[in-house]
């Protein structure tokens, strides 16, 4: 039972302290779309969609005027698009089915659908190889689709070959759309240990475990808990600790209230809560200034990694006592142009892409929203994906890269993306060649301990 003091304080912590909803995502399971016809594929596709979904902007809308909590995004994710179509051969017809998808998403108004992806830890399929090849030009005539690409996991290792083919397709895709300055690669995501119930974008898809309909929810609150940790300066870690986990209940038990309304009002099973720290390029709303008002003069300096870890581990141990169904990422997210505290410290030179990638062993996903310069090589950014998909093999923790070659810029530049997406500082890379490592191709092994039968 609520008191009305805790009403209170939920009410400040979504006026003042930018405690949103971020994203209410309904999965969809398309694997009865199949079908000999391309055509018939992309038609079953966009039926089920606007039927499924037809009422899910709408419920939220009216979630969020009648409890007063926003609720920022409306998304679909969909069953991995390669299992559609995993006859074809031709990139062209896996172009013809997001041209379906975007259109769906257009019909039912949500913001972004994602599922436009290929599971390939292990190998490739003909369907995989096809989609895969087709990612820039679905990305360049698209506007709401999102693709994501799995090229490992704890179990089976890394898939070498498909590493070095994603950054020659995030090149492609940043030069297929260099007019928006690579904004193709903004919706694009490579992953290791991929989750099935992602509610975030650009990754989220419908995994093949999932119902046919499930209703994700991700909250955010990244505000909230800075302005909780105001009220603790100088208290030593373990109340630090304390502060963060109690923030993170709250956050949680509200997310849940609407993951379960929405769920109810829609006829679709309740999934999960995502329960990550999402910033905004809003000041106020900063992973990094969580961090630096644990005592670090600035986001990226030595201790940085340390407060992450403190950080997500609080958050997890908060949210799982406020819902027994807590799932998708959950912890702290680190993009940095759509963080306000990591902009400021990306263009101060605090925060290098070395110490994001440590900082990715701790936090929720890995090298995110990132911009490198244009000349970037094809297997620069395919060795960072390949460390980063080590980082998660080995910790049996979800990573990803989601890295944009600003096609034209250079370091010291800034890329304009407009909304959640922010403003993206071209940071350096390292100099020197990574191609002969990565034309070595083949797999690498799954780490010992991933034997625990």
């Amino acid at each position: 039972m609520l008191n009305s003091m805790e009403i209170m304080e939920t009410i400040k912590m979504i006026s003042e302290e930018h405690l949103d909803i971020r994203t209410v995502t309904m999965g969809i399971s398309l694997l009865s779309c199949t079908d000999g016809s391309v055509q018939k594929v992309c038609d079953n596709v966009y039926e089920k969609i606007t039927r499924q979904a037809e009422k899910l902007v709408e419920t939220a809308e009216n979630i969020e005027t009648e409890y007063g909590i926003p609720i920022i995004n409306k998304r679909i994710s969909v069953t991995p698009a390669s299992m559609l179509l995993g006859a074809s051969q031709n990139p062209e017809d896996f172009v013809a089915l997001a041209k379906a998808l975007d259109r769906a998403a257009k019909t039912t108004g949500v913001n972004f659908i994602g599922g436009y992806s290929a599971l390939v830890h292990k190998g490739m399929s003909l369907g995989d190889q096809a989609l895969i090849a087709s990612i820039p030009e679905a990305l360049s005539v698209t506007e709401r689709v999102c693709s994501s690409v799995n090229v490992g996991t704890t179990r089976a290792g890394i898939n070498m070959d498909a590493v070095a083919q994603m950054g020659r397709i995030i090149k492609e895709t940043a030069e297929k759309t260099k007019a928006q300055d690579g904004f193709g690669c903004a919706k694009l995501v490579v992953f290791c240990n991929a989750v099935e119930d992602n509610p975030f974008m650009a990754g989220a898809f419908c995994g093949v475990g999932e119902p046919d309909a499930v209703i994700n929810v991700g909250v955010s609150g990244p505000g909230v808990v800075k302005c909780a940790l105001e009220q603790v300066r100088g208290a030593d870690f373990g109340v630090v600790a304390e502060t963060i986990k109690k923030t993170a209940f709250k956050i949680t038990r509200m997310g849940q209230l609407v993951a379960q309304e929405a769920s109810r009002r829609l006829g679709v099973p309740f999934g999960i809560v995502d329960l990550s720290l999402a910033p905004t390029p809003a000041v106020g709303d900063s992973v990094a200034y969580i961090l630096e008002e644990m005592g670090l003069e600035k986001c990226g300096t030595h201790g940085t990694t340390a407060a992450l870890a403190l950080l997500n581990d609080a958050v997890k141990k908060g949210g799982v006592m406020a819902s027994s169904y807590v799932g998708g990422l959950s912890g702290a997210f680190i993009p940095v142009s759509e963080d306000a505290g990591m902009i400021e410290a990306a263009k101060l030179g605090a925060l290098s892409l070395d110490k994001l990638e440590a900082m990715t062993c701790v936090c929720s996903v890995g090298l995110d929203m990132i911009c490198v310069p244009g000349d970037t090589t094809a297997e620069t950014i395919s060795a960072i994906i390949a460390d980063e998909a080590a980082i998660g093999m080995v910790n049996n923790k979800t990573t990803a890269v989601r890295i944009i070659p600003a096609p034209g810029k250079k370091v010291g530049d800034t890329v304009e993306f407009g909304g959640l997406l922010g403003t993206g500082p071209v940071m350096p890379v390292n100099a020197s060649s990574s191609a002969e490592f990565i034309h070595r191709g083949g797999r690498i092994p799954a780490p010992i301990h991933s034997l625990k039968n």
